[in-house]
């Protein structure tokens, strides 16, 4: 894996490797290599568990569960 392991950034820095790697992961997919693709998906999931991991609790919001996904189409 390339980069510091995900468990030794502080909040900030984690925040900003979310950030940044969400930002490129279009790109990745469209122009990048195997190998790229390949360590940009083992990087984001590094860096989404960790905030996961962190971040039990975080707030979820109503539209993005299923529930709330079967309400806006009955709605329609």
């Amino acid at each position: 894996m390339t980069g510091v392991e995900p468990s030794r950034l502080d909040d900030q820095q984690l925040m900003k490797e979310l950030e940044t790697i969400h930002r490129t992961r279009h790109d990745t997919l469209l122009h990048g290599s195997v190998d790229a693709l390949r360590a940009h998906n083992v990087r984001m999931a590094s860096l989404e568990g960790e905030f996961l991991r962190r971040n039990p609790e975080r707030m979820v919001a109503a539209g993005r569960t299923r529930e709330g996904a079967r309400e806006r189409s009955a709605g329609n």
